[in-house]
């Protein structure tokens, strides 16, 4: 395995060292010019950039099995890589569902064949997504893929008795049930957010209520079970007050924010192109404030991508036959330095528990006995992203290395990128550059493997 010499990089942005990454670990942090590298050693100049924890995101569809037109393990995860992340959890809304062991291991596969990152797919809470009868949950944790994070999303699991009994069930395992929370009865045909937007331009309105309320029951039934829930997407002023109540009752809940979610608002939708189209739907500028201000107090725990690729048909057309989704991977880390370390309201150390120690942590997120999400610290595993805050960057989809190009941030300039990702010690990413073999496939030495 190559050993990296890092020069002169700041962890968290703190003070800068010289790091050593060796055999899969970190091996050495020094003050700068203390430590003579080993022969052999690749050096990089790393005076412009910090260093973060490998990312990880509790929330990506990959797609595969069933739509590979739009997105494949091996693309999706490439463009995790590129995006800083070593870590990523595949949501169960497959073709088939991700309902079985069988299923769930057959992602797993693909995913280290394709060695980018790595994967762990998340196991549906019912049987084909329908929200009727409990999928394989004990099957999926005891599986190779040693599921912990269970989902329906795309679906709300609206039975209050169905979420009761998958709460207690996973309790068992330590697992979690991240709730897609949309009432579906007070959003059908919902196509964005329902306020002053949606009266003005005529599309059916989805009510922030639609999340609150689901929420809020899910809060209290984790409560009475003694389970934990987390909750996707939060996208409202309202379930910021929720969660933060929840907390404050001592309830076992955590809740993601997407970088959309974040940055963009119903605002968008007034041009009615569907690249703008999101389940749950972009919200109002006070919205944005409030769950930024949710993430800066901690009362949401993590910012997760949703990535939801789609192909050109299902997003070129007109907004109420357009799907749902935006993509994400490959901005995620830059839209969080412009919306919280730029805006004062985070500091890099942030950052990290929010992209990295905190959804790994939720997710149980390990591969054998090396954990994703630790601290950059001598002797932890060298899963490491180089970044350079101060390399502005316009967003442009035909050069991302996803398969499909529905970003809703196209045209926009970020202030920084990621140079570098290292997997155990191996450079998936270096100089910006995908380090795949002839096959597209993450190069990987034997000794990796």
């Amino acid at each position: 395995m190559t050993t990296y010499f890092i020069k002169n990089v700041a962890p968290y942005g703190n003070e800068r060292v010289d790091m050593l990454l060796a055999e899969g670990v970190i091996s050495s942090m020094t003050q700068p010019g203390e430590l003579t590298p080993p022969q052999g050693a690749v050096e990089i100049d790393a005076s412009e950039l910090i260093a973060l924890p490998g990312l990880v995101d509790l929330h990506t569809h990959l797609r595969e099995p069933g739509r590979e037109d739009a997105e494949t393990v091996l693309t999706g995860t490439r463009a995790a890589a590129m995006g800083g992340f070593t870590s990523v959890h595949a949501m169960a809304n497959t073709t088939p569902v991700q309902d079985t062991a069988g299923v769930v291991e057959q992602v797993w596969r693909l995913g280290k064949e394709a060695g980018w990152v790595d994967v762990h797919p998340i196991g549906a809470v019912s049987v084909g997504l329908e929200g009727k009868q409990l999928a394989e949950l004990g099957a999926m944790a005891d599986s190779q893929a040693d599921v912990r994070v269970f989902s329906d999303d795309g679906k709300c699991v609206d039975d209050p008795v169905l979420m009761r009994r998958a709460l207690e069930y996973v309790k068992s395992f330590d697992g979690v049930i991240a709730q897609h929370a949309q009432e579906p009865r007070l959003t059908e045909n919902a196509q964005m957010n329902e306020g002053v937007v949606s009266a003005e331009i005529g599309l059916t309105g989805w009510p922030a209520v639609a999340e609150e309320s689901i929420i809020a029951r899910d809060v209290l039934l984790a409560e009475h079970v003694g389970s934990r829930v987390h909750v996707c997407h939060l996208s409202t002023a309202g379930s910021v007050e929720i969660i933060r109540w929840a907390k404050k009752r001592g309830i076992n809940v955590t809740a993601e924010a997407t970088p959309h979610h974040l940055t963009l608002t119903d605002e968008n939708a007034r041009d009615y192109n569907p690249i703008y189209k999101v389940n749950p739907p972009l919200r109002t500028q006070e919205d944005v404030e409030a769950v930024r201000q949710g993430l800066a107090d901690g009362t949401i725990d993590i910012v997760a991508t949703d990535h939801a690729p789609h192909t050109v048909e299902d997003k070129d057309c007109e907004w109420n036959a357009a799907a749902f989704g935006m993509t994400g991977l490959e901005t995620a880390l830059p839209i969080v330095h412009k919306t919280m370390v730029e805006t004062g309201k985070f500091t890099w150390a942030q950052v990290a528990e929010v992209l990295s120690t905190n959804p790994a942590k939720i997710g149980r997120t390990y591969d054998g006995d090396l954990p994703q999400g630790r601290p950059l610290a001598q002797g932890e595993p060298a899963n490491v992203v180089l970044y350079n805050p101060n390399s502005p960057v316009v967003v442009d989809p035909a050069v991302q290395y996803t398969m499909s190009n529905n970003s809703p941030f196209a045209g926009m300039e970020l202030p920084g990128r990621v140079v570098a990702t290292f997997l155990r010690g191996r450079a998936t990413v270096l100089d910006g550059v995908p380090q795949e073999g002839t096959n597209g496939r993450a190069l990987i030495t034997e000794s990796a493997l």
